[in-house]
């Protein structure tokens, strides 16, 4: 199978770029989708489709476990996987990536296995800003163990307040784990400056990235991170892959998420021993042909100019904030200085979910709820807002079409 072509770098095309996802040529009510939702979950290029169906086509077998030949085939595209990753992140080994079934479950392994070394009393950093997959594993340590949550707010605009945050750590403090880029409002923390006082007092530093790895280059060791968390479905790739970046050492300080196969080194009835980082965490048959479709994806992105792409989404971001800005009684949510892909936005005296019903009748798919943050919409004083989210093959069309929709619900329920 051939990779796709690369994209000149002096001539990034979104329309072009465009013709890659099949799911985006289908109508809605009459009108080719306009897709405002990639940070939900993103679609899928052919590419990926066809590197996964290859492997279940051509030489699909169960990893590491086989000496015949289809066995070795996919346990090197699996591993080759992992290399792919690490690559991306600029982890300094392929050990350092370990596959879960998604951005939660890799939150809940480190709950779990580094909650299993915490005290009563202990604290733990979270934020304003956090999707629920990075509040509740903790919070059921606070019932289990007994630790501390610590919460830093946000400011007006957004924003992580970092003062508020430099007064909240302590040698008290066991781990931050902060989202890099918000589902919710698109602001991007500054993982750099959360990681360096962090480790000051001697805490380790989480930080989900499921958002931020789509819209910039992350590099986990220039950052400082212990641990960095994603998923493969908002990268373009397939549902059931996730990734938990953790230095080996750390790793292998740490106890078993789940047991079972793969995971061990000898078995007896009265005594285990477990292999080490990544493996120790990878029980069971692991998600094989799915993080095959990951590599995929980051093969696919590899090929763009990436720089372009960025630029370009976050033009959209700044086009659409204008042109809701033009329609009278919109408010807009996200406003952090240092954000992108993401709108952010309510209409006055209108339920997202009615708004979001109408786009939906003129083809255009956006999100409306709480976004999986309800104590970030309380520190909004809203129960739900819309949201409109761009990715890699959205245009300026699409961004036109969202005006066009917000105006005609406004004229339906005003």
């Amino acid at each position: 199978m051939t990779k796709p072509a690369a994209i000149p770098l002096t001539s990034y095309a979104p329309a072009v770029v465009r013709g890659d996802f099949p799911a985006l040529a289908q109508s809605v009510n009459g009108r080719e989708v306009c897709y405002l939702d990639s940070a939900n979950s993103a679609q899928k290029p052919l590419y990926v489709m066809a590197a996964m169906d290859q492997v279940m086509t051509t030489h699909y077998a169960n990893v590491h476990r086989a000496v015949y030949s289809f066995g070795a085939e996919t346990t090197v595209a699996y591993e080759g996987a992992r290399a792919k990753v690490a690559r991306f992140l600029n982890a300094a080994h392929a050990g350092d990536i370990i596959f879960t079934r998604n951005a939660t479950e890799a939150i809940n392994l480190v709950a779990h296995s580094l909650g299993a070394q915490l005290q009563p009393g202990d604290e733990i950093i979270l934020s304003d800003l956090e999707h629920h997959a990075n509040i509740v594993p903790w919070y059921q340590l606070v019932q289990r163990k007994g630790v501390v949550l610590r919460v830093v707010p946000i400011t007006e605009t957004g924003a992580l307040d970092m003062a508020a945050y430099q007064a909240l750590l302590s040698n008290k403090t066991k781990l931050v784990a902060l989202t890099h880029m918000s589902n919710a409002l698109g602001t991007i923390n500054d993982a750099t400056a959360i990681a360096k006082a962090a480790h000051a007092v001697g805490a380790y530093v989480l930080f989900d990235g499921s958002q931020a790895v789509v819209h910039q280059a992350v590099d986990v060791q220039a950052i400082g991170a212990d641990f960095y968390v994603f998923t493969g479905h908002k990268l373009y790739g397939p549902t059931g892959i996730g990734v938990l970046y953790g230095r080996r050492d750390l790793m292998n300080s740490l106890p078993p998420f789940l047991g079972g196969g793969e995971m061990i080194d000898t078995v007896a009835f009265d005594a285990i021993t477990f292999k080490e980082s990544p493996y120790r965490f990878e029980a069971g048959t692991p998600p094989i042909i799915e993080a095959i479709g990951l590599g995929a994806a980051i093969d696919y992105l590899n090929v763009q100019d990436l720089p372009a792409v960025q630029a370009h989404e976050k033009a959209l971001m700044g086009a659409a904030e204008e042109c809701l800005l033009a329609i009278p009684g919109v408010k807009l949510y996200s406003r952090a200085p240092a954000r992108s892909a993401i709108v952010n936005f309510g209409l006055e005296g209108v339920h997202p979910h009615d708004i979001a019903t109408i786009l939906d009748q003129m083809g255009v798919a956006v999100r409306a709820g709480h976004h999986c943050c309800q104590p970030l919409m309380s520190k909004l004083g809203v129960s739900a807002t819309v949201r409109a989210s761009f990715g890699i093959y959205n245009t300026i069309e699409d961004v036109e079409r969202l005006g066009e929709a917000v105006q005609k619900a406004r004229k339906i329920f005003t």
